[in-house]
């Protein structure tokens, strides 16, 4: 008897507290979501409340507001130098990247307080660290239209954040201090996964949660193997004894269902291919425009509880091929800069969907597609989650980059790149890239117009640096983040967001009239460069017919032309 009393004791005490720290979204039964400032308070309440709760902050944001990172530890520790020691498992989870998409926001907030008060066990063997808002700006900016797709709450936040950058295509560029931020917290805790909650756009069908999980071959290694072979499964196990029905991220509105659809490629200016350059398994839940706000809530919450049951489970299995991956990273020799879909290969998967029909449109009065409800279907489908690798480069001994590109050597910073400052003006014989041809987007995208097709070629060269320039040695854990950002060709790398334009414009020129004299006389000296110019002349008509082009052919090889043009400034030292 009186251990019953003491459990009913604490189960009255329990509803008490819980009562008391009850959400936005509980108090109005799931028709709202939390404000920013009721979302920090109850953190900051459960932080003075409970030992087993720490709220840290952390840099800024471009909103003039600081993350807010809430980390719950069962065992009151709260040094990611001692988790790792320990094996546990650290998960790492961002909300509000795009807050008109809130779920995750009012999950978490729920989520945590239930842990905090014993409603629910977070094993020992696990920690759990989530950022409140991520994009606070665009949290700020609240309004009730801007979702037009997307079933609920009554008010939400905005899209873009005060930059009106969308965050989750600047992981890598980091225009943001939000991204910036996001790299300290990041390599802070060393998360062994990573969630990043969302809401979907797209098909409609019956299905309430999505996943889009770093796709397998990509992230690679032991950890990719385990990814795709075990604990992914279990997640999709876990979440069906929930009454809940996942399926694989829906990257599709339109497309013939029977001929399935390709996984989605999450390139590291997204939030899990960022992730997965550091051998983190990364995974993008997607809840369902379409559904009750509540439902999508509860969805969240139950797959973060489920990520946490089975990373209890496969804790010391995680640990190890995460270790390994890491590892294998240092010692591999040849990345891809670029995965294609391999089409011979596919998974089957069950989807509950609902036809896609035809009726007209009222508002114009042709056909317009629609999904009827009345015709729900279950049935296997193909899903393409198979990537083989394309433009493999193999790495150098180290990178050198001449201090004054600032920007790029900064983000290397913030991703705990080790490098070193050379000690003195030095001449170095290393392979220099010079940009042969590329191709830019001719519309604006997140503040950048990107280069894609880039070609180039490659050659030894002497080049003399500074005391103060970098040198970057491969070898180190951060080599795959290091390869993809700075070799030229990568799609995602900083060549291709514009941080290395300034090579592509010419600096100095010369005047035809003056040129001309100047150029007969260096041809006098130099007859290779006479046959190349007369071979080019048989070669080409159009070019026997330019004098402006065959000036400019002179001046290009020869030694008035600047060596800077067009070659690429991070060169790479191979012997």
């Amino acid at each position: 008897m009186q251990k019953f009393l003491a459990l009913l004791l604490t189960i009255c005490c329990n509803t008490i507290v819980a009562q008391s720290l009850q959400t936005t979204f509980e108090k109005s039964k799931g028709l709202e979501t939390t404000t920013y400032d009721d979302c920090i308070q109850l953190y900051k309440k459960l932080s003075t409340q409970y030992n087993t709760i720490q709220l840290k902050e952390f840099g800024k944001t471009d909103a003039g507001y600081p993350l807010h990172l809430i980390v719950f530890s069962k065992d009151k520790t709260f040094s990611p130098t001692k988790w790792q020691n320990e094996n546990k498992v650290v998960i790492l989870v961002n909300n509000g990247i795009h807050p008109g998409e809130p779920d995750g926001i009012d999950a978490s907030m729920m989520l945590l307080r239930d842990a905090a008060i014993g409603k629910i066990n977070i094993p020992n063997n696990v920690i759990i660290a989530a950022i409140a808002v991520y994009n606070i700006g665009g949290c700020l900016n609240r309004n009730s239209y801007t979702r037009v797709n997307q079933n609920g709450p009554l008010a939400y936040g905005f899209r873009g954040n005060a930059q009106n950058l969308d965050l989750n295509r600047d992981f890598i560029k980091s225009d943001s201090k939000e991204a910036q931020t996001f790299a300290q917290i990041f390599h802070y805790f060393n998360p062994d996964i990573f969630m990043d909650n969302h809401v979907s756009d797209g098909a409609d069908y019956q299905h309430t949660m999505t996943l889009l999980t770093t796709q397998q071959s990509k992230l690679g290694g032991p950890i990719g193997n385990f990814l795709h072979s075990v604990f992914e499964p279990s997640l999709y196990k876990g979440m069906k004894a929930k009454k809940w029905d996942m399926c694989p991220y829906v990257n599709f509105e339109t497309a013939n269902v029977d001929k399935g659809w390709t996984a989605f490629y999450d390139a590291p200016r997204y939030s899990s291919g960022y992730t997965s350059l550091f051998a983190t398994m990364g995974f993008v839940p997607e809840t369902h425009m379409l559904k009750p706000f509540v439902d999508r809530v509860k969805s969240t919450y139950d797959l973060m509880q489920t990520m946490i049951e089975q990373a209890a489970i496969h804790a010391k299995t995680i640990k190890e091929k995460r270790a390994a991956s890491l590892k294998a990273i240092q010692q591999q020799q040849q990345f891809a800069l670029q995965f294609k879909v391999d089409t011979t290969r596919f998974d089957a998967i069950e989807f509950k969907g609902y036809t896609a029909e035809q009726k007209p449109s009222f508002v114009s009065g042709l056909d317009r597609l629609y999904y009827n409800h009345d015709k729900p279907f279950t049935k296997q489908v193909k899903l393409y989650n198979y990537f083989t690798e394309d433009k493999v480069v193999t790495k150098p001994k180290a990178y050198i980059i001449p201090q004054g590109w600032h920007a790029v050597i900064e983000r290397l910073q913030l991703n705990k790149v080790v490098m070193k400052s050379l000690q003195k003006d030095t001449m170095i014989q290393l392979e220099a890239y010079k940009i042969e041809d590329y191709k830019t987007i001719t519309r604006p995208y997140e503040k950048h117009y990107r280069h894609y097709d880039v070609k180039v070629s490659k050659s030894k060269q002497q080049i003399r640096f500074l005391k103060g320039d970098i040198i970057v040695y491969t070898g180190q854990m951060a080599d795959r983040f290091l390869v993809e950002t700075l070799e030229p060709t990568s799609d995602d790398g900083y060549f291709a967001w514009n941080f290395f334009d300034a090579i592509l414009q010419q600096k100095e020129g010369y005047s035809d009239y003056r040129w001309e004299d100047v150029a007969a006389a260096y041809l006098e000296k130099n007859t290779a460069l006479q046959t190349s110019l007369q071979q080019k002349r048989k070669q080409d008509s159009a070019f026997a017919k330019n004098g402006s082009a065959q000036l400019d052919f002179v001046y290009k090889n020869s030694p008035y032309y600047e060596s800077a043009h067009l070659r690429y400034p991070v060169y790479r030292l191979v012997d």
